[in-house]
């Protein structure tokens, strides 16, 4: 049989859900009312000189495969042709070689809020294979529940160059009331601290000696030596901890004015062990106020090796590698975020919030007074958007959305590349549709692997 066997394994932006599909293979006439224009097969079904060939050329062929069927001196191809003319030339129904998509759940919970955030389901079914036969457009539906109080995991990310004292002072007393306010939405809540300044080389920090040692303007104040980026503490529901080591933190100094939070943000989504992160709700919440250095800006200092996508903190949490490795690209640390399924909050300009998906943005005042209220307004924007998307697929393999979010359901020209409903109240069900077509044609190392298709030995060798 052509077909495409697989397992399709999508996400819910906010939950880190993993779901089933419930799949429903579509008759012909729903295939043409609910068919994607991009997703659609052209043409009918063509002679061709083998079962698989014929199999692979259109979605309507069909293959006789009975001993004799063709007369003497007639072409091999006559026996590829629509179902119904093959039959009405006298070939059995047994003799037919018309592979079918199918699918099987294989987990189906059904959707349950759960006892205080734990044990919730979100999406149903949870897991499906589906078989695809090449040029068949299959639907899966997928059913969501929004659910209240799901688990959250919020990693504080902080620049820590001098023009952050003030907010820093601010940030110190932050660890209670984040704790307060996220306790208002969801009954288990952990937060933890990192830092960063920028790669302690020239041009972006000083190497002189002295400036290393106390980096800052004025030699009395507290002032620590410059670093990359520093976990300071792992995720933790102790708000006294928070608060303990963020009072230990002190500012730095570097030279120009972007700065090195692009290496932070990478290290706290690729070292998931060291920073804690649980299989929830995961945000990384990133305060600065000032730009950010980008791939190719480590070239001024001489460092030419691209970001490797590695963890690489040390025994005391500081990122050990940054003199080695160029600044991550806007890219890699989308892909990176999005790998780990953390939901990035900037707390800064929209400059950065609008490169990298499913994030939000808030203006930070000058001493970071509203930095509680920006979290919890970007939190619940975001916790109140389910976002479907796929992982990677298989070559040829397209995939298209239509997401009905509790409305009358929506039809012509709104599939898109993700499923996405806004503002879903909790509690509240929706239905996304999911659309696959697999055009993929395979190369000659396949072709007696796809196509079962089997003719009486007496007849020849078989071709197909």
């Amino acid at each position: 049989m052509v077909a495409l066997s697989m397992v399709l394994v999508f996400l819910l932006a906010v939950s880190r859900g993993e779901c089933e599909l419930d799949a429903k293979i579509p008759s012909p006439e729903e295939a043409t009312e609910w068919g994607d224009p991009e997703l659609s097969f052209p043409g009918s079904c063509q002679p061709a000189p083998s079962c698989q060939k014929c199999i692979l050329s259109h979605p309507s062929c069909a293959w006789c495969k009975q001993l004799n069927f063709t007369a003497s001196g007639e072409a091999e191809a006559r026996r590829c042709a629509r179902r119904d003319e093959l039959l009405a030339r006298g070939c059995p129904r047994e003799e037919l070689e018309e592979p079918r998509s199918r699918q099987e759940v294989l987990q189906d919970e059904p959707l349950r809020q759960g006892a205080r955030g734990e044990g919730v389901t979100q999406l149903a079914p949870q897991r499906v294979r589906v078989t695809l036969r090449p040029g068949e457009p299959q639907q899966l539906r997928v059913r969501f529940l929004r659910a209240a109080g799901y688990p959250v995991d919020l990693y504080y990310l902080m620049d820590l160059s001098y023009s952050m004292k003030d907010d820093l002072e601010r940030v110190r007393q932050l660890g209670h009331a984040l704790l307060v306010r996220l306790q208002e939405v969801t009954h288990s809540v952990r937060i933890g601290f990192g830092s960063f300044v920028d790669k302690t080389v020239l041009p972006f920090v000083s190497t002189v000696p002295s400036k290393l040692r106390h980096p800052c303007p004025s030699r009395v104040e507290r002032c620590q030596s410059p670093f990359s980026f520093h976990h300071v503490l792992s995720l933790t529901g102790d708000a006294q901890a928070f608060e303990r080591e963020v009072g230990r933190q002190s500012v730095s100094g570097n030279l120009d004015s972007p700065e090195g939070g692009f290496d932070a943000i990478l290290q706290a989504a690729l070292c998931q062990e060291q920073i804690g992160w649980r299989n929830v709700s995961r945000l990384l919440v990133f305060t600065s106020d000032d730009t950010f250095h980008t791939a190719g800006d480590g070239k001024l200092g001489g460092i030419f090796m691209p970001s490797d996508g590695h963890c690489h903190l040390d025994s005391n949490g500081l990122y050990s590698r940054s003199p080695e490795f160029d600044y991550p690209s806007v890219g890699q640390v989308a892909q990176a975020l999005s790998a780990a399924n953390i939901q990035p909050i900037f707390a800064v300009t929209s400059e950065l919030s609008k490169l990298i998906p499913k994030s939000a943005v808030g203006e930070l005042s000058e001493d970071s007074s509203n930095v509680v209220q920006l979290i919890m307004d970007a939190y619940n924007s975001l916790s109140s958007t389910v976002t479907l998307e796929h992982s990677s697929l298989p070559p040829g393999v397209h995939i298209s959305y239509r997401s009905q979010c509790g409305g009358p359901e929506k039809r012509a020209g709104e599939a898109a590349d993700r499923g996405q409903c806004s503002h879903v109240q909790v509690n509240q069900t929706g239905l996304c549709r999911v659309w696959g077509l697999w055009d993929w044609t395979p190369g000659p190392q396949l072709q007696h692997s796809l196509c079962p298709c089997q003719r009486d030995p007496g007849f020849g060798p078989y071709l197909g």
